[in-house]
């Protein structure tokens, strides 16, 4: 775990839910704004979605960009690979400020040894499945990993609305982190606002990517209508 993971933890307290803006939804003409305004209302998170239009069909960042936004910011950069061949990209994107780097599951490549080599970088590990994925297929990286991203959409688009049972997902992966006698992050992406937020934080979902339920329209007000939708489901940043 890096030392801005260990900055993160230090300031919310493990078992925190947190909040983390996905910037996918962000207004792209006015990220700096944006990016503050999200710093204001207490996000200790930035999520940063990296598609290369094979994987998923989309296409939006890379490195270059996260290092701009590097430059503006130290919130803990939760940089989200949705690429065919993460591997021939790690090393710039260690480079470009990520704290944490998560890669699927359903690539047609050695994840472990991938997940070997983020660690080794001294950089968070996260493991990513889409909704059709089981979970017990990353029971053998446990040892690895700092993060389980569950996705609630089909990768690739913003806005999408949250898949029904999603919740069931997150209540394996906490299954299986608690397997491990440090603590795994269980997040989940796609469709989190303030219905599907307290759905996903009583399976024991322990971060919660939320794009368009932040960034569309009033970013602090709707940062503050997310914990105020998890009222009771545990401790809210």
């Amino acid at each position: 775990m890096n030392k801005n993971q260990k900055k993160v933890d230090n300031e919310t307290g493990i078992g925190r839910i947190l909040i983390a803006p996905s910037l996918l939804s962000a207004n792209f003409a006015c990220l700096r704004e944006d990016i503050k305004e999200v710093e204001a209302a207490g996000c200790r998170i930035l999520h940063l979605d990296v598609m290369d239009g094979h994987f998923v069909p989309n296409l939006t960042i890379g490195p270059v960009v996260i290092e701009s936004i590097r430059s503006v910011t130290d919130l803990y950069f939760d940089v989200h690979l949705m690429i065919e061949d993460p591997g021939s990209y790690l090393k710039a994107f260690a480079g470009s400020g990520a704290d944490g780097i998560t890669i699927h599951q359903e690539i047609d490549a050695d994840c472990m040894k991938l997940l070997k080599e983020i660690k080794g970088m001294g950089i968070d590990v996260g493991i990513s499945l889409r909704p059709k994925t089981q979970v017990d297929l990353i029971e053998p990286m446990l040892d690895l990993l700092d993060r389980i991203l569950i996705m609630s959409v089909e990768p690739g688009f913003g806005g999408q609305s949250f898949i029904p049972g999603s919740e069931e997902k997150v209540v394996a992966a906490r299954r299986l982190a608690e397997r491990v006698d440090r603590e795994i992050i269980v997040a989940i992406d796609g469709g989190i606002n303030i219905e599907s937020a307290p759905l996903a934080a009583r399976a024991g979902a322990t971060e919660l990517i939320a794009g368009s339920a932040v960034f569309k329209g009033n970013i602090g007000d709707n940062i503050i209508s997310l914990r105020k939708s998890l009222a009771g489901s545990n401790r809210v940043d």
